[in-house]
């Protein structure tokens, strides 16, 4: 058959399609949007999960998730606590470019600017919290029963108008029934339970719904269900065919380490824990303002009590991966996956007693780096090593759902990655702790620290290839000086750069 033949009949039936029938017969079904799930943990570190090398916590919900999607071996948050890290990847701006270091919302200062979920919203979308995806108080915000009434704590700096609805989930947290022990600064052991941003373990009676994250998961079901409903009976529905961005905010493991008893078996008993390698007069090479808030030697804990506050934490750890298992299997039942994206990953690190520090705040790897794993529909797994940030989440979620992004995200967008894992996006990769007026630069060999943005309170300086636990800081060996001078310089310009924005400078 000739190419002119061909096209003849290809054109007789387009004739005939435009003639006789509507359009939309003759064109392929348009996709409908992606919906997104965003899941989020709160103080996780990557250590901590099976599928990024973990042989003691067990997470085989979140490592059937990076089974199927592409995980991230280098990934970094942007502020290495809660509020400055929250605020900058809803918002799309690091943190110094809005100006918001501290725990409040990032509203007044970016004004009528879409934040991430907004701008699903505005493009139709129904957006969702459940918990806490901007910044909330833990366990102050969401504790229950101490006043005597329950409540749910207020939305803490939540925003409004990036929601559609929202939703929170009170829970007892260190009130909660069962074994407890507080660690931090109770050497004697003479103090009871206790609340605030303190180490305790609680082994706790009941079930998985007595707990905040026990009924974030919960609710998070039930809107799934709603979703599903919706689109079953799209004709008589309100909503028909409107996607979807749905943010599930899990408290664990952030302390107080509570959690059913269940999730300690295997973790127990505390004393064949392993705790990280040591190195004599490992702070003497790092300034001070790197010396992490909280230590094994300000908290007052003893190895017993190191190795009970890592079990407690791989505990809450089990814990949250059985409540991200529930939200999967509700999506996969509901045949929403077929056309969802979910994202995985934590606001920021944790130590675990690495240089006998504990908790965030530290540039160091342990703080600075989060899991995060990316699953699309259709697209094949992976592993990839590229230097990725929280902040190209809002780009690339709008990418992949062909929603226009706005020029001023200071993120990038990784869908490359998502079809070649062997792509790489960024050469370096930056975070700030503004508790310890502290910069990270960090490239796939260097990692470059430096405190005050003229670096007057001292840099540390890593090779992470010979060095990947931060143990000799080569800031003031000679033979670095080069490489010390070229990230310093680098960093001044990312700082200027951060600057150059749309917003008003502060």
């Amino acid at each position: 058959m000739s190419r002119n033949f061909k096209f003849s009949v290809l054109t007789v039936v387009q004739a005939l399609c435009w003639l006789c029938v509507p359009i939309d017969s003759c064109q392929a079904e348009e996709r409908p949007r992606y919906n997104v799930l965003f899941i989020i943990a709160d103080d996780l570190t990557s250590t901590a999960l099976s599928c990024y090398g973990n042989t003691v916590c067990k997470t085989p919900n979140i490592d059937a998730l990076a089974a199927r999607g592409m995980r991230f071996t280098h990934a970094y948050c942007q502020g290495t606590y809660c509020g400055p890290s929250r605020a900058s990847f809803m918002s799309g701006y690091y943190p110094h470019a809005v100006g918001e270091l501290g725990y409040k919302n990032p509203r007044p200062l970016i004004g009528d600017r879409e934040t991430w979920s907004q701008a699903f919203k505005n493009q139709g979308y129904y957006a969702a919290r459940v918990s806490k995806i901007f910044h909330m108080g833990v366990p102050g915000g969401i504790e229950i029963g101490g006043d005597g009434r329950d409540h749910d704590g207020g939305n803490g700096a939540d925003d409004e108008l990036s929601w559609t609805e929202r939703f929170n989930s009170p829970g007892p947290e260190w009130r909660a029934l069962g074994d407890g022990e507080t660690l931090e600064g109770n050497p004697d052991g003479k103090l009871p339970v206790k609340g605030g941003n303190t180490f305790v373990v609680v082994e706790a009676d009941g079930d998985d719904s007595v707990h905040s994250d026990g009924r974030t998961a919960q609710t998070a079901i039930e809107l799934l269900r709603q979703r599903r409903i919706a689109n079953e009976n799209h004709q008589n529905a309100s909503d028909s065919g409107v996607p979807f961005w749905l943010g599930v905010g899990f408290v664990r493991p952030h302390v107080p380490f509570v959690a059913p008893r269940k999730y300690f078996e295997n973790i127990k008993p505390y004393d064949g824990l392993t705790l990280p390698a040591k190195v004599e007069n490992d702070w003497d090479d790092i300034p001070s303002s790197g010396i992490n808030y909280k230590t094994s030697r300000n908290m007052q804990m003893d190895l017993r009590r190191q190795r009970k506050a890592l079990g407690g934490y791989f505990a809450a750890v089990q814990f949250m991966d059985a409540q991200v298992g529930k939200v999967l299997a509700e999506l996969a039942s509901s045949k929403l996956a077929d056309n969802t994206i979910v994202v995985f990953t934590s606001d920021h690190g944790y130590h675990l007693g690495e240089h006998d520090f504990w908790a965030k705040v530290s540039l160091h790897e342990e703080s600075a780096s989060v899991p995060l794993i990316i699953s699309v529909p259709g697209k094949a797994s992976g592993v990839s090593d590229s230097l990725v940030e929280l902040l190209d989440l809002f780009p690339t979620t709008l990418s992949l759902c062909g929603l226009p992004i706005p020029e001023r995200l200071q993120g990038k967008d990784l869908s490359a990655i998502l079809d070649d894992p062997q792509q790489e996006v960024r050469e370096a990769a930056f975070s700030v702790s503004p508790m310890q007026r502290g910069f990270l630069m960090r490239e796939k060999r260097w990692a470059y620290i430096q405190y005050e943005e003229d670096g007057s309170g001292g840099a540390e300086l890593f090779d992470m290839q010979s060095d990947p636990q931060q143990f000799t800081n080569l800031v003031h060996d000679p033979r670095f000086e080069h490489e010390v001078e070229r990230l310093k310089q680098k960093m001044a310009i990312k700082l200027r750069e951060l600057r150059t924005n749309d917003l008003p400078l502060r």
